[in-house]
């Protein structure tokens, strides 16, 4: 254009293109210069039959969007300059008002606003019929008995209904991120120009209310430059991802031959080219690890926003792929946790078998005595003597004699076995929030209520 003397060099061109991937943003494009050219008509600063041509070719541009029908050209950088140029085609000199008070660095901090906003709506969706499915699993297997872990150990029983509740918090909390997105996105960027401000006596308020803003970027070099919302956006993604990534981890686990806790339907599963019996639990195996793929995308945003100077460079370009793919890889992957979560199976014998192993009943015991006046620390060492003693001996808990108990924990008597009974230590766990069962029923409670609450920030 006028101020180069030669073209483009091809490997340039290559390299600052972004129209291979941010037409994308077409639909929010289209859907702002409308609201643009109102605005401007609106201002008086284009004449309505100018308004008229640009709405007008607008739709037809749009409708060459929807249909696939829009054809892209060699010298369209980006999708603004596509659309821009389309909209001169089709409107002529109308077409080449659009551009007016507004510049590709507050257009697309716009754009990118628009799609970040729609797509954690979309987030917020499928968190809440995931979080549903949870909800309808948990009330499904209320009373079922598992053993709880830590370090990969049986540590103590639970009831699955309360593992599975563990889920639904850790997906509220996403949820709540996803909103908050909703509230950082929420600043209308349209209007700061290129990063000074615009020379037109422009109503960036009526844009604003045009497209669901709740308010406008009060200063236009934080307007052109601000991707913050980008990087919320994509931590709330990496941390759901890795929420989505521990119940994948975990049914990973519970499905194997080893435990035998579960079984993820076959549509959800794989086979293997050389062993015929092989049934792989492949989606939640990928759900393992799309999280780390998420997080990558996060810390390749905070890369290239790291030490930028304002206002606009064409650094910037770089969050858009990062962006797209963590959208697409965290709905996809919410979709896929939801429809397995609903199909699978759990083996209530098998789970009750391996919780009612004594030896994580070791806390109550200690606790039986810290109730009879025995300092903590002092039951946690006798009980733990009488553990390993029960160990050397090839003895359950419960299979010890009167004897033996009276010479290894003389503190102990009767009680001790009838706390041993099955499920007792369960339905011991009382505090608020614990796994016993009228603790779980308000868990339950509070959990269907708030799925049932649950409402997007913004329509």
């Amino acid at each position: 254009m006028g101020r180069f003397s030669e073209p483009q060099d091809p490997l340039f061109r290559a390299l600052n293109s972004s129209i291979s991937f941010d037409f994308r943003l077409a639909p929010y494009d289209i859907e702002q210069s409308l609201a643009h050219a109102r605005m401007l008509a609106h201002s008086n600063i284009i004449h309505a039959n100018d308004l008229a041509a640009i709405e007008a070719g607008l739709a037809q541009v749009r409708d060459e969007v929807d249909s696939d029908a829009f054809e892209l050209h060699e010298d369209d950088e980006d999708v603004h300059m596509a659309i821009e140029r389309r909209l001169t085609e089709i409107a002529g000199d109308a077409g080449a008002r659009l551009h007016t008070a507004r510049s590709r660095n507050d257009q697309v901090a716009t754009d990118v606003a628009m799609l970040v906003r729609a797509h954690s709506l979309g987030a917020v969706e499928l968190l809440t019929g995931l979080m549903r499915i949870l909800v309808e699993q948990a009330e499904r297997h209320l009373d079922w008995p598992m053993p709880g872990y830590t370090h990969m150990q049986r540590a103590q029983p639970v009831y699955l209904s309360h593992h599975l509740l563990a889920y639904f918090w850790k997906f509220r909390r996403d949820l709540q991120r996803f909103n908050f997105c909703l509230t950082a996105t929420d600043d209308l960027p349209l209007g700061a120009g290129a990063l000074a401000g615009v020379n037109f006596d422009t109503d960036r308020m009526f844009v604003a209310q045009e497209l669901g803003f709740g308010g406008i970027a009060e200063n236009s070099i934080d307007a052109v430059s601000n991707r913050d919302f980008v990087l919320d956006y994509l931590s709330a993604a990496a941390t759901c991802a890795t929420h989505m990534s521990q119940l994948g981890g975990e049914i990973v686990v519970w499905s194997s031959d080893e435990f035998g806790f579960c079984e993820v339907a076959d549509r959800f599963a794989s086979g293997s080219s050389l062993m015929p019996q092989k049934k792989n639990p492949d989606a939640a195996e990928l759900l393992r690890a799309k999280a780390p793929r998420v997080a990558g995308r996060l810390a390749t945003v905070h890369g290239v926003l790291h030490g930028l100077p304002l206002t606009y460079n064409k650094d910037l370009q770089e969050d858009k792929e990062q962006l797209f793919d963590a959208i697409d890889t965290v709905e996809l992957c919410l979709a896929v946790t939801s429809e397995m979560l609903q199909t699978i199976t759990f083996d209530r014998e098998r789970m009750a078998v391996a919780a009612a192993d004594e030896f994580p009943a070791a806390t109550d015991i200690a606790d039986l005595l810290v109730k009879r006046g025995t300092p903590f620390r002092k039951a946690h060492g006798v009980v733990g003597g009488l553990v390993r003693a029960a160990v050397e001996r090839g003895k359950a808990l419960s299979e010890l004699t009167e004897d033996e108990l009276a010479e290894l924990a003389p503190e102990l008597d009767s009680e001790y076995y009838e706390l041993l009974r099955e499920g007792a230590w369960l339905e011991s766990k009382v505090s608020e929030g614990a796994t016993s069962v009228p603790r779980v029923r308000e868990q339950l409670a509070q959990a269907r209520h708030l799925v049932e609450a649950v409402e997007p920030a913004r329509p």
